[in-house]
């Protein structure tokens, strides 16, 4: 772990509170130390990609298997995959596509940013709709999802000059559908 050093900008903050609020600026310290090292720690385990062998656990506990013969025997399994693009299982790739679509989303990739990501999903790696529009599914009415993809149309439709993205548009059409389908 890296030795942590308080900025003077951090310490100065810390003095100052400790002063308005009377209270021993140590406690205040190795509270902020205590933060930091916990950040530290948690981006550094968030930063490891999972390997291809924790991918493959992921996906036979899903289909109740336990090695990879056993999962192309698996009828789940086949049933799940039908009709979607081959893929080589020898390849990390493939279990990452496996692991995304039937598992959930992959250790480091939460709250994912830039281009296609929207409430930390990233539209064109996954289908988590609810996620998407921001709602929980339990609770979303009816009211609720049309004004979570007007929300989000604004943004995205192809005829915005600023912001419009087709391809983007397109999954949120694909996700809003699935929901209205099922509510």
């Amino acid at each position: 772990m890296s030795q942590v050093v308080l900025t003077p900008q951090v310490q100065n903050q810390i003095d100052s509170f400790a002063r308005a609020r009377q209270v021993d600026s140590k406690v205040l310290e190795e509270f902020a130390y205590f933060l930091i090292q916990s950040w530290e720690q948690k981006s550094k385990r968030a930063t490891k990609p999972p390997t291809i062998d924790e991918l493959k656990q992921g996906v036979y506990r899903r289909f109740k298997v336990d090695n990879t013969p056993a999962l192309k025997q698996s009828g789940a399994f086949r049933m799940a995959t039908d009709g979607m693009d081959k893929f080589d299982l020898r390849f990390k790739e493939a279990w990452e596509l496996l692991y995304r679509k039937f598992v959930g989303i992959i250790p480091g990739e939460e709250n994912q940013t830039g281009y296609g990501c929207i409430n930390g999903i990233n539209v064109f790696q996954y289908f988590k709709p609810w996620q998407v529009f921001g709602l929980d599914p339990k609770t979303a009415t009816d009211q609720d999802i049309k004004k979570s993809y007007r929300k989000l149309l604004k943004i995205y439709h192809p005829d915005n000059p600023d912001t419009g993205d087709r391809e983007i548009f397109e999954k949120l059409e694909v996700m809003y559908k699935s929901i209205i389908a099922k509510f």
